[in-house]
């Protein structure tokens, strides 16, 4: 019975007639018989045949036929299910993430750089049928990875993801970080276009003005979501580094160009958000994974094999076998 199923469950409570005809058979069984009244029986000896004791199974062979009619009534069938699955509308994403070496600050556990790549990750499995994309800026901005459908690659390039001086110049310019996602999408032919722009300070390094890139995005149609990561207040941030190489921290404020970023996302089209924990952090990209869904078509085709015919059959064989017992074996000469 594994992996089958019936099309018309309710014929199971006929199986509750069961019982009351076990009841009615005990009841009226005596007067099935035809009986002799005599004053003695001294002169007979009792031999039950074989045959009288087997009698009954003739009443059990009845109630599994309409066992077996029950079950086929409930039509049992197996089915196989084929999906195919088809996008109809998909979205095109450049996560650019700012790298400068402020976004080691630790008021994100354990910083704000790590805290990121946790939850960027985890919005890529999320999205499994858009392309996505990486970039990565502080003073100076560079494609880490094109636009792409191979989730395991974009996984991977963001686990790579981290503070160099030695290959980008620190300093904070969201202006070239943008216009170079914007560069990674002018030529994309989605129906859908977004940018996912986020830093923790103030756009003050680059060749880019970052109102003029925003226009850029805008006549090209790509949505830019922008989020500020930091704490309100001040947050234990490095300042300098040891002849080590180890960085040293202290406590310092947190600025963020907010009226800047919200600029841009009303530009165009997008929304700002403010990223204070790791717990906001994530529910942010949750929002954002909601509001840029993607149109799915999913066809299904099933496919059943009906299982009654073989209960028909032997609910059949069962009657033929109590009927012919019946006439022959058990027929009654009183």
């Amino acid at each position: 019975m594994e992996n089958i199923t019936f099309l018309h469950p309710g014929f199971f409570w006929l199986f509750l007639l069961l019982p009351l005809a076990i009841g009615w058979y005990v009841w009226k069984r005596k007067q099935q018989t035809a009986t002799l009244k005599i004053s003695t029986l001294n002169g007979f000896k009792a031999r039950p045949s074989v045959l009288s004791k087997l009698k009954p199974l003739l009443f059990v062979l009845r109630l599994l036929a309409l066992s077996a009619i029950i079950v086929a009534m409930a039509r049992p069938r197996t089915v196989d299910v084929n999906s195919k699955t088809k996008t109809t509308r998909g979205i095109d994403i450049v996560m650019a993430m700012d790298v400068s070496g402020s976004m080691l600050a630790k008021d994100l556990r354990p910083n704000r750089l790590e805290a990121l790549k946790d939850v960027a990750s985890e919005f890529v499995d999320n999205r499994p049928n858009d392309r996505i994309g990486l970039v990565v800026y502080a003073g100076e901005s560079y494609t880490k990875t094109p636009v792409t459908s191979d989730k395991a690659l974009v996984k991977e390039a963001i686990k790579s993801v981290k503070y160099d001086d030695n290959v980008l110049k620190d300093g904070t310019g969201i202006g070239v970080g943008l216009a170079t996602a914007i560069n990674r999408l002018k030529e994309s032919k989605a129906k859908s276009r977004i940018i996912i722009l986020l830093t923790d300070g103030v756009n003050n390094s680059g060749f880019i003005d970052p109102r003029m890139a925003a226009d850029i995005a805008k006549e090209y149609g790509i949505k830019v979501y922008t989020i500020g990561i930091g704490t309100n207040g001040n947050a234990e941030s490095p300042y300098a580094k040891t002849p080590a190489g180890k960085f040293l921290y202290r406590m310092m404020p947190v600025e963020i160009d907010e009226g800047l970023m919200k600029e841009i996302a009303q530009k165009t089209d997008g929304k700002y958000f403010r990223a204070t924990s790791n717990t906001r952090l994530k529910a942010i990209y949750e929002e954002i994974n909601k509001l840029e869904t993607t149109e799915i078509e999913e066809m299904k085709y099933y496919n059943y094999d009906e299982k009654y015919r073989p209960w028909v059959w032997a609910a059949f064989g069962l009657l033929l076998v109590e009927i012919v017992a019946r006439k022959t074996l058990y027929r009654s000469f009183i």
